[in-house]
């Protein structure tokens, strides 16, 4: 036997014996330290890991009704029935108690791999354990609309072919080998205020539902699987060991509509789903570029933000994750703010994905009328229904994500006086109607209110767009959004005919324009922002995207520049300082992501198209893995922080994306046409 037939399994020195080999089937019975050879050191210990998954780790599923975040675990953490601001049955996300819904292998939390299936909503995890892989995909149902023999009670716009099945579907498949999998569905309702009692409803074990008698109104939850199931005080569970070529099916559904019964039915409702989401996409002009993939993904998630029932837009699919680590900037964005809405037409609208904008506008439509044909004066936001008062209070008992408390339901928001709500408003209205060029009938009195609004208090202090919780002040980017809603009220006036009211805007408009270059401006040609003051703030970068001013005028220049320069860590833009800004809140924030978009786009706006892309890079270089993102990063770790995923930080990519791709074509061929045109 030579040396080279010698096991060995450690270095020894001269006269020394070699340790005996490690047998190769008794690995799993070795430590790794032992394997290691002494060149991977043992853990130290000490440093703090904590049990909350990173924000950025989740994905995102939604049938446009219903949404949930899904761990990289493969627990479902955070999920609200029936509408995306009930009351969650799962939320694990606040609270490691307050209930999961995890499909995986067992004793294994950390995939392979994970992505979303191209084009859709679908989100196929990749799992690898010591014997096996395994394949898990999870979406939430969409089928043709079912709503044939009676009327939707909910449904308020025009139906469509596609509807929601109000079912959560996992498959798995196991592709190699043979892994054992588990099953646990543990549903708390009512932010964990309500505990779950499970019964067998099926002929033996393949159904059980769980239900909640302490909670008026707790929707049922059905778990409907080829596995057995076994019930197990508050959890549902099951494990089944799976073999090459083996496939299971679970879903959760929670309406009378009949769920999969065998996984070939539950195969044919996870190929609907990704034939209606490609579907959607493939309505959408997407440039030929390496950022295709960015610009897709955030119109999926802006679709997946919509509730189709009534049109609204969600800011976010979350409540009170934190702004600052441990902090308590935590906010429910589980609403529609109108400015949200209608920014987000913009980079819909840059993509030809425009449909949506027509249920928006219906949903205004709604929520500005009385029951009895009154024009209601407009709030900063309303509920997904078209609910006016959004009660703000806090649940205690909850943990919070991370420990950041308190954990907060509502948002008081909705009675603030914000003065830009005015300008989105009219401005969406005229990139809506400006290629029909007429006004629809029904909108304009609601048109009209607004301006007269704009007309009637721009003059007074406001919150601004940020929504501070300090005193009211006169900030300018308020100013501008005025000038806006007088500015695009003119246009839409004259192109409805109405040239009285055309006129008369359009010198009020004159009007504020000279007002906010008096008062808005310092002694350096720079926006700021509040009236006589000298502080920046990032909603002055919308001066030249809103078309204030041109981008070749020196006062918007040198304002682009201060606020890339001065408002920034390590690169990334905020709001403001919170050091010199009273926004009733204690502690800092992060670095505000839809800023950072805003900064490339206007970076583009004044020329500076280098600095854009190397800016643009960046900020796609801190994306989630599945190329998501929250409100705001930590400039210093990349983490993102706030709620998630948020509307406006996708649509001000797209936009951002578009002003690059725009200006990098036309570099040198001719004029540069920016990604929103309101002129």
């Amino acid at each position: 036997m030579s040396s080279f037939d010698e096991p060995i399994s450690g270095v020894a020195g001269v006269g020394q014996p070699l340790e005996p080999a490690v047998p190769r089937d008794a690995l799993e019975d070795v430590v790794d330290v032992s394997l290691a050879g002494g060149f991977i050191p043992g853990g130290s210990g000490g440093s703090h890991r904590s049990a909350y998954p990173p924000i950025d780790d989740y994905a995102f599923l939604s049938d446009c009704e219903t949404s949930c975040l899904v761990a990289r675990n493969g627990a479902v953490e955070w999920m609200c029935l029936p509408r995306p601001d009930s009351p969650s049955v799962f939320g694990a996300m606040l609270d490691r108690s307050a209930g999961h819904f995890r499909v995986g292998p067992y004793g294994v939390n950390v995939p392979a791999a994970r992505r979303y299936l191209p084009g859709g909503m679908i989100v196929e995890t990749t799992w690898q354990t010591e014997t096996g892989w395994l394949i898990v995909r999870d979406a939430l149902v969409l089928g043709p609309w079912h709503n044939n023999d009676k009327r939707s009670r909910t449904y308020r716009r025009t139906p469509r072919d596609w509807d929601a099945e109000h079912i959560l579907l996992r498959t798995v498949k196991c592709v190699n080998g043979v892994v054992e999998l588990e099953l646990t569905c543990e549903p708390s309702f009512d932010y964990h205020r309500g505990v779950a009692s499970w019964a067998y409803t099926g002929q033996v074990y393949e159904q059980a539902t769980a239900s909640c008698a302490d909670v008026p109104g707790a929707p049922e939850l059905t778990l409907t699987t080829d596995m057995r199931l076994g019930l197990e005080g508050r959890s549902a569970q099951a494990r089944t060991r799976m073999q090459e070529g083996d496939e299971v099916f679970v879903a959760l559904s929670w309406s009378p509509l009949p769920p999969p019964r065998t996984f070939a039915e539950a195969a044919q409702k996870m190929w609907a789903t990704t034939e209606y989401w490609r579907q959607w996409i493939t309505l959408g002009k997407f440039p030929d570029h390496e950022w295709r993939g960015y610009l897709q993904r955030s119109a999926l998630t802006l679709k997946g933000l919509t509730y189709a029932p009534t049109g609204a837009l969600l800011a976010a699919a979350t409540t009170s994750l934190p702004e600052t680590p441990g902090g308590e900037r935590n906010w429910d964005y589980r609403y529609s703010w109108v400015r949200d809405s209608t920014f987000a037409l913009w980079g819909l609208y840059t993509l030809g994905l425009n449909r949506e904008a027509d249920d928006f506008f219906a949903f205004l439509y709604d929520v500005a009328n009385s029951d009895n044909g009154d024009t209601l004066p407009l709030q900063v936001l309303y509920g997904i229904g078209g609910e006016r008062e959004i009660t703000e209070y806090e649940l205690g008992h909850l943990h919070g994500y991370d420990g950041a408390q308190p954990v907060r339901i509502g948002n008081d928001a909705y009675q603030q006086d914000q003065h830009d709500i005015w300008g989105t408003i009219l401005d969406s209205v005229y990139l809506h109607v400006k290629s029909r060029q007429q006004v629809p009938e029904s909108l304009w009195p609601i048109l009209e209110r607004q301006v007269r609004a704009a007309i009637e208090h721009w003059r007074e202090p406001d919150r601004s767009l940020w929504e501070v919780r300090g005193e009211p002040r006169h900030f300018t980017s308020s100013k501008v959004m005025c000038w806006v809603a007088l500015d695009r009220g003119a246009k839409l006036a004259e192109m409805h005919g109405e040239y009285d009211y055309a006129e008369k805007w359009h010198d009020i408009a004159a009007e504020i324009h000279a007002d906010i270059l008096d008062n808005g401006v310092n002694a350096d040609g720079v926006f700021t922002q509040t009236y006589g003051g000298d502080t920046l703030d990032a909603s002055l970068l919308l001066v030249p995207l809103l078309r204030f001013l041109p981008p070749d005028d020196a006062r918007v220049r040198k304002t682009v520049l201060a606020i890339a320069d001065d408002l920034t860590e390590q690169g990334l833009v905020l709001r403001y300082r919170t050091e010199s800004t009273d926004d009733g809140l204690s502690g800092k924030e992060g670095t505000f992501t839809i800023c950072s978009f805003w900064l490339v786009s206007a970076l583009v706006e004044i020329g500076e198209v280098q600095r854009a892309r190397h800016l643009l890079e960046r900020l796609l270089g801190y994306s989630s893995p599945l190329k998501l993102y929250a409100e705001e990063i930590d400039p210093r770790s990349g983490r993102h922080l706030g709620n998630y995923p948020q509307a406006f930080t996708h649509l001000a990519l797209i936009n951002a994306v578009m002003h690059v791709i725009r200006a990098e074509e036309t570099v040198g061929a001719g004029e540069f046409h920016p990604a929103h045109r309101t002129a």
